[in-house]
């Protein structure tokens, strides 16, 4: 009998866990429970939503730990790095894409592999013992039932953090007579010249009046069963941010460095910067900008920034709640529950955060289950690389007892002290893709 893999989820851990799979021989099931049973932060019900920003952040592959991951995961076969290469937007040295647009090509992918079976239903609690292998990719929106499953089965608690979600506005309500073009320092991917964001421009008393208004505006209730939960340091609401300092956001979203207003020749006071959220040009998002500010007053309180006094929101912030399990204490180190080996987990409920970290887990749990069934070894790709410093760090790098989601970067890679302290993420990206493309036994002449 052909074996079978099950995967619960159909974001982007799961869609890729499905796509490798299949890529070495294996039958993947894939079950998404869109739109047979919704979300808090979704919006419809195609595989690989992003329900937060549209950037999967730097695609600088020599300086920058996640263009690092970008790099090796399409040298891997991603189908989530093909579909966002096939549906980029401008970002300057970012990788954004417009989200529609990516969900289709994912999907339009596993459709067409034969392969892969999409199914529509909910899996409400642990696989049936039929299920040799399963992947729960469920991802920081897992559904109570199943969430109570897993944290019966692994004997620990669920840990849990909030997201919030930013606003995105209608380009043509943007007034470009005060917001103008420009990428921070005028670079862009591969250190072209570039003009791909807009900038809205705040002198200090804006600036003051905005992080005032910020502090004052009526938040969001948590539920009681939310209030003690943390927030993911790496994505904070903007007025959490204001809440820790009257510059907090000066050196955060809002920091004017690298930019200048061609009216005045000179660097503003601060800067909110808005980045293209789909193909067409027609919507843009506010970065960093997520908040728990209530619908009402994030219009009233966005409509003070300079250049956004008439816009128009085509979506407003929010905030959810994300799951994630302990994955030091409860996976091994080919992300199998230690307590039910034949339950792999992938994707942001091991505890990474961001949507290529999510993906990139995905990507070896499709793997090493892939291996598994055909009853032939594995190993994990090197800690010198990206795949594997961030697999280490969820099955055991880190401790247990303070285990917090992290974004892939190069503290997570083994030091390289013989390197010139200015040239280190140089060379630890260098030594990541030559040990990658060692793992995946690639020539040199494939590599180039």
């Amino acid at each position: 009998m052909t074996p079978v893999l099950h995967i619960i989820g159909g974001g982007l851990a799961g869609s890729e866990a499905a796509w490798q799979a299949a890529r070495n021989g294996i039958r993947a099931v894939l079950h998404e429970m869109r739109p047979v049973r919704t979300t808090e932060a979704h919006t419809g019900e195609g595989l690989a939503e992003l329900v937060c920003s549209n950037s999967f952040r730097s695609d600088d592959a020599l300086n920058n730990a996640v263009g690092v991951l970008h790099e090796e995961m399409r040298r891997a076969g991603s189908v989530i790095l093909r579909a966002a290469d096939a549906s980029r937007v401008p970002a300057g040295g970012a990788l954004a894409v417009d989200r529609n647009q990516f969900s289709r090509a994912v999907e339009a992918a596993l459709r067409a592999d034969p392969l892969i079976e999409i199914r529509r239903e909910e899996v409400a609690g642990l696989p049936p013992g039929e299920w040799a292998s399963t992947i729960i990719a469920t991802g920081p929106l897992t559904s109570p039932a199943l969430a109570a499953a897993i944290r019966d089965a692994g004997g620990e608690d669920a840990l849990a953090f909030f997201d919030a979600i930013a606003p995105i506005v209608h380009a043509d309500s943007i007034d470009t007579n005060k917001a103008w073009r420009q990428s921070r320092y005028d670079k862009g991917a591969n250190g072209t010249d570039t003009a791909d964001y807009l900038n809205c421009p705040l002198d200090k008393e804006q600036y003051l009046a905005f992080v005032a208004a910020l502090l004052a505006g009526e938040k969001s209730e948590f539920r009681e069963f939310e209030k003690d939960t943390p927030y993911f340091d790496g994505c904070l609401p903007i007025e959490v941010m204001a809440e820790r300092g009257i510059d907090t956001l000066r050196w955060g979203p809002m920091k004017p460095v690298g930019l200048r207003d061609p009216r005045t020749g000179r660097r503003p006071y601060a800067v909110v910067q808005l980045r293209q959220d789909n193909a067409l040009g027609t919507l843009y998002n506010l970065v960093g900008f997520q908040t728990k500010l209530k619908h009402a007053e994030q219009v009233r309180v966005f409509r003070t920034i300079p250049g956004l006094e008439q816009a128009q929101f085509a979506r407003l912030g929010g905030l959810h709640r994300n799951s994630f399990i302990n994955s030091p204490r409860l996976l091994d180190g080919q992300l199998r529950m230690k307590a039910r080996p034949r339950l792999r987990f992938a994707g942001q409920i091991t505890g990474v955060e961001g949507y290529v970290e999510s993906a990139a887990i995905g990507l070896l749990a499709g793997r090493f289950a892939a291996a598994e069934l055909r009853g032939e070894p594995f190993a994990p790709p090197p800690d010198t690389t990206s795949l594997g410093a961030l697999l280490r760090h969820v099955t055991g790098g880190a401790d247990a007892a303070t285990f917090q989601p992290m974004n892939v970067n190069f503290g997570l890679f083994p030091p390289l002290l013989e390197a010139p302290r200015n040239e280190r993420k140089q060379w630890m990206a260098r030594r990541a893709l030559a040990d990658l493309d060692a793992w995946l036994g690639r020539r040199e002449d494939e590599a180039a």
